[in-house]
């Protein structure tokens, strides 16, 4: 159950917004999306009644026909490309990463022209090009290359450095203690980090804010917090909840 003063932070700078006349914006992305599961279900339930745009991070390796025919029906659901098989190619030593280290860039670019091409096909209207390293991880040499396989942004987690080969349309609040629990983030932490990024873009940074989901490895603190989040912004007319596709620079 949630506890409403923990939301009372985000609501009073929310207040501050609309006093002073500016909206913030918020996009959703979700990662890891193969097939359809219960957890999908729900997830597709609740930001669906929140009409909240979901940019759902489809992994081309793993999914296909049945996933393309579930979400066939959501209007409001994008696809963006979760690297291509979710794949730990790392040394045992360094941070899981799929897309460089010590494999030849002509290989990891040539999959991921695969998964492009795939998701195209099953995706012809909703498939957004935009790449979503896993574990937003990316070898700096293979950015500019991007762009020639048909990805129009790069998707990963942080406050974003623009100016770069690509545009970056990032995330920078995961709901998910990777580190501890892998379930759902305390509510108060999550809240903290909201407004202040809510800060940050007050005083001066136009860059949307992305809220980041894992939806196989949601508990009910996970599934508590999107509710409660959705409900104390949704209410707000001080928040735009934007759809990526609008967020990509034409």
């Amino acid at each position: 159950m949630t506890d409403k003063t923990i939301w009372e932070p985000l609501r009073r700078e929310l207040d501050r917004w609309h006093t002073a006349g500016r909206v913030a914006r918020f996009w959703l992305r979700d990662d890891d999306a193969v097939e359809p599961t219960p957890a999908l279900e729900r997830l597709l339930a609740s930001t669906g009644e929140s009409t909240v745009p979901l940019t759902l991070a489809v992994i081309p390796g793993l999914t296909g026909e049945a996933l393309a025919a579930r979400l066939a029906g959501e209007a409001g659901v994008t696809v963006a490309m979760h690297g291509w098989s979710h794949t730990n190619h790392a040394r045992p030593d360094a941070k899981k990463q799929e897309l460089g280290g010590d494999r030849p860039a002509d290989v990891v670019l040539g999959e991921l022209g695969e998964g492009f091409r795939l998701l195209k096909r099953l995706y012809p209207t909703r498939f957004l090009p935009v790449l979503v390293p896993p574990w937003n991880r990316i070898d700096a040499a293979l950015i500019p290359a991007l762009p020639r396989l048909g990805f129009a942004a790069l998707s990963v987690y942080g406050r974003a450095r623009q100016g770069g080969p690509i545009p970056l349309l990032n995330t920078h609040v995961d709901i998910i203690d990777w580190h501890g629990t892998r379930g759902g983030r305390s509510e108060e932490e999550l809240v903290a980090e909201l407004v202040a990024e809510l800060g940050n873009r007050f005083t001066g940074s136009d860059e949307t804010i992305g809220v980041l989901t894992h939806h196989l490895v949601h508990d009910a603190a996970a599934w508590d917090f999107l509710s409660a989040l959705f409900a104390t912004t949704g209410r707000h007319p001080a928040v735009h909840w934007s759809a990526a596709s609008a967020l990509l620079k034409p």
